[in-house]
């Protein structure tokens, strides 16, 4: 839930609604009051302005998932900008006053934060622009837990390119040891399909509590199916998922705007929770999924 305004815009637009606050928090009620949503979901990472909303009941937005046993994360990054001196790639902005920012969302029920930069391998990726993501997560993270919060390290390894699965691993490997490196230099505590499962198993530390994994663009049914494999074995970490797209797709198409469609969209994001929730026990079937739920959703450079 934490795509920035921009892009919750892109969404509205799609089913033919405006970008305004009103619409959000419409949109983001009926998502965080769908019944028994916590049975499946055990956190939701938020945009600043939805941390301090309340629903169109006048509940405060972040009451409502604590109710519903539902951990209140905090999306704190700015967004990207172009890296200068680099191959035309970008970094993360964000890491001024995100001490005293921290410190207030603490302070409004947030309990753990999420960063996202991004490497993109068709731009090289030059050793300045590994470097820069992992610094900078590694500086975000040791603020986050200065101020009381787990941080999410996100370093998202494009889709992007004409290279193959062998590239992408390649890179991940060198991006994801870069970011240990300076994690631990940081002095950040660690407690919190098969390419991507040997990538994990060599360069993520067993320490680590748990993996989430993005929907990146998969159909709703690609996502989970995937995340379903990696559960078949097990794992010296928690492996599940932090999906956006993936959970709500079909909600937002089954919304429409509408409050007669409210009942139906819960409906449809606890099915969608449900599946996950199950592939992260390696229990998903996959039976009985509707065509929305296969459709891909993959944008080319897709920003939040």
């Amino acid at each position: 839930m934490d795509e920035s305004n921009a892009t919750r815009g892109k969404r509205l637009a799609s089913i033919g609604l405006e970008n305004t606050e009103a619409n959000h928090q419409a949109y983001r009620t009926l998502l965080v009051t769908a019944p028994s949503l916590g049975q499946y979901i055990s956190g939701a990472i938020l945009f600043e302005e939805t941390l301090y909303q309340s629903t169109t009941d006048g509940k405060k937005i972040v009451d409502v998932l604590v109710e519903q046993n539902i951990v209140p994360g905090i999306k704190v990054d700015k967004g990207l900008v172009p890296l200068a001196g680099s191959n035309n790639e970008s970094s993360c902005q964000g890491l001024d006053g995100l001490a005293s920012r921290s410190a207030a969302y603490y302070q409004q029920g947030a309990r753990f934060a999420k960063w996202r930069t991004v490497v993109s391998i068709p731009n090289g990726p030059s050793a300045l622009a590994v470097k820069e993501a992992a610094w900078g997560l590694a500086r975000y993270a040791a603020i986050s837990q200065n101020n009381g919060l787990v941080p999410i390290v996100e370093p998202e390894i494009l889709f992007d390119g004409e290279h193959g699965i062998d590239r992408t691993f390649e890179v991940a490997q060198k991006v994801w040891a870069e970011v240990f490196f300076y994690l631990a230099e940081n002095n950040v505590m660690f407690e919190v399909a098969e390419y991507t499962l040997n990538l994990l198993k060599r360069r993520i530390p067993p320490s680590v509590l748990g993996i989430m994994f993005l929907s990146g663009g998969q159909s709703e049914v690609e996502a989970t199916l995937n995340l379903n494999a990696m559960n078949q074995a097990p794992n010296p970490w928690h492996v599940s998922f932090s999906y956006a797209r993936a959970l709500q797709n079909t909600c937002l198409k089954t919304w429409g705007g509408r409050p007669e469609n409210v009942k139906a969209t819960q409906d449809a994001l606890l099915v969608r929770a449900k599946a996950n929730s199950l592939a992260q026990l390696g229990k998903y079937t996959g039976e009985g999924e509707s065509d929305e739920a296969k459709k891909g959703m993959f944008v080319k450079g897709y920003v939040y």
